[in-house]
């Protein structure tokens, strides 16, 4: 079968994209590591003997570069629905964390390795796959936002932080709206490696509010 126009379009922007080929270069698994990357620099969200939770985690980009951050007294645990493949530092659960059995096992992963602890950090780069429908894309990814921000107000300490991948459009300032409600603080940031026609961008929230 052959590929449609809009396929053969993105697979030539994706390996010419200077990005890609810096990943490729640099050993990291996907060129989505260069926003978090960005948001680091500028906003020192990560540090080292942090407890962070990445969801939608594969192929492991983000977990492979918090890991680094975070360093042997911190830990990282990952979730997503698709299979990635082991990184050190870095404890993987697999499924939708949707469902309650996953949900647990990611809670039971943070009991073992955060000692009970609750998380520091709450990462989501999910979204979902495009159709090139709005009405359709939209609901969903503001769907896998709102699970993302439920699961963090599961696992985040009074003052934790959290950073979400959302799209412009129906819901987003509803959302924005409902993060200023649980959080002190919350910027909106457009990173570099953020392909400049996409809507996306990524909410950082930071010191959850006790409530």
């Amino acid at each position: 079968m052959s590929r449609s126009k809009s396929s053969q379009r993105w697979l030539k922007e994706h390996f010419s994209d200077p990005y890609v080929q810096k990943a490729q270069e640099e050993g990291w698994r996907c060129r989505a590591v260069y926003k978090l990357q960005e948001i680091q620099e500028r906003d020192r969200l990560i540090r080292p003997g942090m407890r962070v939770l990445d969801l939608g985690s594969a192929p492991g980009g983000w977990s492979q570069y918090a890991a680094g951050l975070v360093g042997r007294k911190g830990c990282v645990i990952a979730s997503d629905i698709l299979e990635m493949a082991p990184l050190e530092g870095v404890t993987f659960v697999q499924g939708d964390f949707r469902e309650d059995d996953v949900l647990d096992a990611i809670l039971a992963a943070m009991g073992a390795e955060m000692g009970d602890e609750p998380a520091d950090l709450v990462l989501s780069d999910m979204a979902p796959n495009i159709s090139g429908m709005d009405a359709v894309d939209q609901p969903r990814a503001m769907y896998l936002a709102e699970l993302a921000l439920d699961t963090a107000g599961r696992v985040l300490k009074p003052g934790g932080d959290f950073l979400v991948k959302i799209f412009h459009g129906e819901g987003f300032d509803e959302y924005v709206k409902t993060l200023r409600g649980q959080f002190n603080k919350v910027q909106i940031r457009k990173p570099q490696a953020s392909r400049a026609r996409s809507r996306e961008v990524y909410a950082l929230a930071r010191g959850r509010k006790l409530v």
